[in-house]
């Protein structure tokens, strides 16, 4: 499913849920406002009925007379005749029955008398229940629908007559609050049904307005992924989409320079790789050619000592530059055995390897190392320490230190090589790892050094899951941080 779809229906059904909710509340607001209105009015016309049989009963005590229940009789027929526009019927009754039940508006009518059945249509409206619920001091209450459909509203209070407590009930036809809901609960569906139409359309249109940026970024990136790294997305706007455009760009603009700079690096490699043929063939030239003269040639002793071990020379320094380049083809394999070994062990076995090619160069080796274990491939890592310290030795003109350190941090050993050498320019420290590099050509030719191998110890430390870093000042010396994994 499309963004602008997703999008469209969203907006709807907030729309049906918003429209819906707020409809629904207001109608029964409305029918609720109604129903307390007639109920209000209902209240106040039973208050006045009951006030009025009051003042019968009063009149009749303060006339000198007794208290007759025609005299209530009369009083009801009078205002059910009066008040038929307010209540559709009354009914009188105390603890011993229905005494009194007028007519019901609209229907034929009958008085009853002293009797406590009723026929249908009259005081069978009438919930006999509520009286149970009448007090002295307040009304009961009572809406319900009858049995032909229609709504009615049932009040009960009480009075006292003769020294007997007396109820009258009136009740009262509210079908014009429900019919009104009904009205409005069908001009609502309609009206629901017409805002959510019109509210899909304006949802599906703002939609696409909104996801027709979305789409013209979409096409500039698949004319990227085709090729055209220049093609730009032209959008503006301090939106969250314009915020995108301008990202977006930003990171084209990137990718073009990178890619540039891969191809630069690859015509740099190709140049390298001429290069180091180069630096191949002179030295096989001139290792067959002393071949050819020792061979074809009496020689004196000195020329043939001189001949020999130029031959010699070359041959040691072919043989670490194929080491190595074996070294850098191995590297690319990651199925490697890994072991629990502590770092002091094997710096102390790399110190006894180099001591005395230390000792010939008037170098000093010290180390420092604590209890931490980390898993390594003991061959891999051996080499990388040995070509540290050989960088080390060969940035020292003589007379000089090396140090070594370790310490477990966070989880991570960090293995420290130092030296008092010569040092690295800033420039240059970015550049040091990569293959081939020479930050001194002539000291590293005359020294035997080909530039591979930090490159090679910067991919044993990735095989072992750290990295290595390098902090550097002329004059001062050079430090190497490898960061490995420990074993917790």
């Amino acid at each position: 499913m499309r963004f602008g779809t997703k999008m469209m229906i969203t907006f709807t059904v907030l729309l049906a849920l918003a429209f819906g909710i707020g409809g629904s509340v207001l109608i029964a607001t409305s029918t609720g406002n109604s129903l307390n209105q007639s109920q209000g009015t209902a209240a106040s016309s039973h208050r006045l009925i009951l006030y009025t049989l009051s003042a019968v009963s009063g009149a009749a005590q303060a006339g000198g007379r007794g208290v007759d229940s025609d005299d209530l009789f009369d009083a009801l027929t009078r205002l059910d005749a009066q008040g038929g526009q307010n209540w559709i019927s009354l009914r009188l009754s105390d603890d011993d029955g229905v005494i009194y039940v007028s007519r019901v508006t609209g229907m034929p009518g009958n008085n009853m008398q002293n009797s406590a059945d009723t026929p249908s249509g009259y005081g069978g409206l009438f919930r006999n229940e509520l009286i149970k619920n009448v007090s002295e001091e307040q009304f009961a209450i009572l809406t319900f629908r009858g049995d032909n459909g229609q709504y009615l509203l049932q009040i009960a209070g009480q009075f006292e007559f003769d020294a007997r407590i007396m109820y009258l009930e009136s009740l009262y036809d509210i079908s014009h609050v429900f019919i009104g809901r009904q009205y409005q609960q069908a001009i609502y569906r309609q009206l629901f049904l017409a805002v959510i139409a019109l509210g899909a359309a304006l949802s599906w249109l703002l939609s696409y307005l909104m996801t027709l940026p979305l789409q013209r970024l979409s096409r500039v990136t698949r004319t990227i992924a085709s090729g055209d790294l220049s093609c730009r997305a032209s959008l503006s706007g301090k939106d969250e989409i314009g915020v995108l455009a301008v990202d977006f760009n930003n990171m084209a603009d990137r990718l073009e320079q990178n890619i540039g700079e891969m191809k630069d690096a690859m015509r740099r490699q190709e140049e390298f790789m001429g290069g180091f043929a180069h630096e191949l063939k002179t030295p096989l030239t001139s290792i067959i050619g002393y071949a050819e003269l020792l061979r074809g040639h009496t020689l004196s002793d000195a020329d043939q000592h001189d001949a020999a071990n130029y031959i010699f020379m070359e041959g040691r320094r072919l043989e670490v530059l194929s080491l190595k380049l074996l070294d850098l083809i191995v590297l690319k394999k990651r199925d490697f055995t890994f072991l629990p070994i502590g770092i002091a062990q094997i710096v102390e076995d790399a110190a006894k390897l180099v001591r005395p090619v230390l000792l010939k160069r008037d170098v000093r080796l010290k180390y420092d190392c604590d209890e931490g274990v980390c898993l390594i491939e003991p061959d891999l890592f051996m080499s990388l320490l040995l070509n540290l310290i050989d960088n080390a030795r060969k940035a020292i003109d003589g007379g000089g230190e090396i140090s070594i350190q370790s310490q477990t941090v966070s989880g991570y050993c960090e293995i420290m090589v130092s030296d008092n050498g010569r040092g690295i320019p800033e420039e240059e420290l970015n550049k040091i790892k990569d293959a081939f590099y020479r930050v001194d050509k002539s000291r590293s030719r005359a020294q035997g050094g080909v530039g591979l191998g930090l490159r090679l110890c910067d991919e044993i430390a990735a095989l072992h899951g750290g990295g290595m870093t390098f902090e550097s000042e002329l004059g001062k010396g050079t430090t190497a941080t490898v960061k490995l994994r420990a074993v917790v």
